[in-house]
């Protein structure tokens, strides 16, 4: 027993010379550092102009060499948001560019390779019920109720057959639209359709419900007549009108007084101008005080001019459909600023354009308004119920950080 214990203090003597050597070994090493380098692409820019200086030449053709059956990199857009990842060798350790908001290329190094592939994410939907009173404009109501404008847009596109959003507002007109919103990681990224929408002007109340009709997608009343009118009640979404149609206008050039029969929008030059109705190009080209002109005929005994243009985009024959681009406004030929002068002729006899009733559309076939009648039903009871609470502003959201 004694020769057992006197081993065991031998041991024992032993044991704190080994733990004091390992309390003073050297911590372990760190994790080896990666590089990150991050940007958006520029104009005029190639890939090889944006990495070139963190990634050799070689290097930057074996990314686009491996990305291109999933994405071809050589189409990469303006402001799109791209990473570079080095590893501690300073070689490409991985690679990554915003396609679009939803999708993300990823290049990685496996081993000795690459290998690409594109990450998808989807939106978060739900519809939501917004609404507002004119003070003073279609956008300022919209932003007062902590909507973004491409929303007023979107509801001057719905009624623009019924409402001249540029003349025909008054203080006190009211919207309430259920629309469609869509989410990124519960933050607000962009709007949908509008499912259902009402405008009142003064007295009369417009409402418009989205449906899958023969055409696919439009907006109907409740009573299934379709909002699309043969004709656009103004060629400008939003402008002002500057002179009327009037037998007797003092002319500020030619300083005599003369019939103007046609309207005078005001609006900055280059705004784009839009055939009010499908029809064929009779003649575009110059005509005197009129300077560069559109004159396009329409069904019924209908045409339309669309003077001083700054730029004509049709030819003589062309086939236009309803909204398609004619030109640009300008102050061509006698003409004081830019604007567009429309006029209307019916039967060869100038018309009020502002006054003029366009023929009633045809209705949803009766085959389809019971099915028509339940999504109209469901589309009105979200119209009718309180409105939401404002989403928060859209945020462009960075590709790669996981939109």
């Amino acid at each position: 027993m004694r020769r057992s214990s006197a081993f065991f203090a031998f041991a024992l003597l032993l044991v704190p010379h080994h733990f004091d050597s390992w309390m003073d070994a050297p911590p372990p090493l760190p994790a080896p550092m990666l590089k990150v380098f991050e940007g958006r692409v520029v104009p005029r820019s190639t890939l090889e102009t944006l990495l070139r200086d963190s990634l050799s030449r070689e290097a930057i053709h074996a990314v686009v060499t491996t990305a291109r059956p999933v994405y071809d990199l050589a189409r990469i857009s303006v402001g799109r948001p791209f990473a570079v990842t080095l590893g501690p060798d300073g070689l490409l350790d991985s690679f990554s560019y915003g396609i679009d908001d939803l999708r993300t290329l990823i290049v990685r190094k496996r081993g000795e390779d690459l290998t690409a592939d594109v990450q998808t994410r989807t939106y978060d939907s739900r519809v939501e019920l917004t609404g507002g009173v004119i003070s003073s404009s279609l956008f300022g109501a919209v932003a007062e109720a902590g909507e973004q404008d491409q929303l007023a847009m979107d509801l001057a596109a719905i009624f623009e057959w019924d409402v001249d959003f540029n003349t025909e507002l008054q203080k006190g007109d009211s919207f309430r639209v259920a629309v469609k919103k869509l989410y990124l990681e519960g933050r607000f990224a962009a709007y949908g359709p509008i499912q259902a929408a009402e405008f009142v002007r003064g007295d009369h109340v417009y409402r418009a419900v989205r449906y899958d009709g023969p055409n696919g997608p439009e907006y109907f009343t409740p009573e299934g007549m379709p909002v699309r009118k043969p004709f656009l009640r103004s060629p400008l979404k939003f402008s002002r009108i500057s002179s009327g149609f009037t037998r007797a206008r003092f002319h500020p050039i030619l300083k005599t007084t003369r019939p103007h029969l046609g309207v005078d929008f005001a609006a900055p030059t280059g705004t784009p101008v839009r055939s009010a109705a499908d029809g064929v190009v009779l003649s575009a080209g110059w005509s005197g005080g009129y300077g560069k002109v559109v004159r396009v005929r329409h069904s019924r005994g209908l045409e339309t001019l669309y003077g001083h243009l700054s730029r004509i985009d049709v030819k003589p024959g062309q086939h236009l459909s309803q909204g398609s681009l004619i030109g640009a406004v300008g102050s061509t030929g006698l003409s004081t600023g830019p604007h567009l002068d429309y006029r209307i002729l019916r039967q060869g006899e100038y018309v009020n354009p502002l006054k003029l009733t366009p023929p009633p559309p045809e209705p949803l076939p009766r085959a389809l308004m019971p099915d028509f009648s339940e999504v109209s039903g469901k589309a009105l009871v979200m119209l009718d119920a309180p409105a939401t609470a404002p989403s928060p502003a859209p945020v462009r959201l960075a590709q790669g950080a996981g939109r």
